[in-house]
């Protein structure tokens, strides 16, 4: 094991002082450390693939090699900007890859990280990325000697290269910058009463993280069999999933989004609402935060995603912070025959002891198709 402190200082002497990347759960106390000292320096990317072209940048300007970090799911969002760019066969980009390695065989974990997990080193091996993976067995000096062969083979090759980390090899570090309440609602309060306001028929999308956790044991208390898809994996993609699911029903679809998960691909914003299904439905709890993976900071609280909603096409963009607004919102959505959009702004505050799935996706989705099908 290591310290963040440690790992970053090490880091620093090899002249590595700028980091950007998407949080990860593995790599919590990294980031949160990261945060709090390397300020200007840091900046949290809208997606993995972002982060490799804010990386190229840096060193573009700087002639310094940059870190980028990540979970291993999101090796998929940053192969194109690798191999068309980085890659020492393009314009050869040195830069550090610290990779958190979820779904590692022999380790229980979710099954949208087990396949991820099996066959991610071989996807390095097929980018030609060299790699060393820093177990929590390593000591601090075994990992130590680890970085400085990765940092000698980018600065050699001027090439990206990678560390893989296993889960608990960062010691525990208490972040000094915490995140302040600012909204009524948690985000399973307002859920909650979406769910209590909307038709019992209706077709719900579930954002990954929490959101799909607490619908899930919503639905569990309440001995209920809805028509629900969680999506477990592909941060960034319910809402497509829903839209691609409004073209062929005529009943209510709703996506149950987050703040995270839309910056990832906002893109999907314009596409939703060019289609202008009426009955679909976009919700969006905007917490600021990747609360899931540690609570590390979005834009969320910075922008206003209704407007941006609305300028996208979304024929009707509402925003709520209150019970009382919330409940006039949804009412206002599901009148209203035109794709709607609506923002609910909330607090970072999920409960430590939230349920996971105990059925499997093959189990969700059966039960999601024989629901919408008959």
């Amino acid at each position: 094991m290591i310290s963040p402190k440690s790992f970053y200082e090490h880091l620093l002497k090899h002249d590595i002082s700028f980091f950007t990347g998407v949080p990860d759960s593995l790599l919590k106390n990294l980031c949160f450390y990261i945060s709090d000292h390397a300020k200007k320096r840091h900046i949290i990317a809208a997606n993995e693939g972002n982060a490799i072209a804010l990386a190229i940048g840096y060193y573009l300007s700087s002639n310094k090699v940059p870190m980028i970090y990540l979970q291993n799911s999101g090796l998929g969002n940053i192969i194109n900007p690798l191999l068309s760019l980085a890659d020492k066969d393009v314009y050869s980009i040195p830069m550090l890859l610290v990779i958190g390695w979820r779904g590692k065989p022999g380790v229980k974990d979710e099954p949208q990280h087990k396949k991820q997990g099996r066959v991610m080193l071989n996807m390095l091996k097929s980018m030609e990325i060299e790699f060393e993976i820093i177990r929590n067995s390593d000591s601090q000096d075994q990992i130590m000697t680890k970085i400085n062969r990765m940092v000698k083979q980018i600065k050699i090759q001027k090439m990206p290269c990678a560390v893989v980390i296993e889960k608990d090899v960062f010691k525990k570090y208490n972040k000094i910058n915490k995140k302040r309440f600012r909204y009524e609602l948690s985000r399973e309060d307002a859920l909650h009463i979406i769910l209590e306001n909307i038709r019992k028929d209706s077709i719900i999308v579930s954002t990954t993280g929490f959101t799909s956790r607490e619908l899930y044991e919503y639905r569990k208390n309440n001995c209920s069999r809805n028509p629900d898809f969680y999506t477990v994996g592909g941060m960034g993609h319910a809402s497509q999933i829903a839209l691609g699911i409004s073209i062929n029903k005529k009943r209510e679809v709703i996506c149950l989004d987050g703040d995270g998960s839309v910056l990832m691909h906002m893109g999907s914003l314009a596409i939703n609402a060019s289609i202008n299904k009426k009955n679909y439905k976009h919700i969006v709890f905007n917490n600021g935060a990747h609360e899931s993976v540690g609570n590390q900071p979005t834009v969320g609280f910075n922008i206003d995603m209704s407007m941006i909603a609305k300028y996208s096409g979304y024929s009707l963009t509402l925003r709520a912070h209150t019970k009382t607004q919330v409940i006039k919102a949804i009412k206002k959505i599901l009148e209203h025959k035109g794709t709607a959009f609506l923002e609910v702004l909330v607090k970072s505050n999920t409960r430590s002891d939230l349920s996971r799935p105990d059925k499997t996706p093959i189990e969700n989705k059966k039960q999601l198709m024989s629901l919408i099908n008959k």
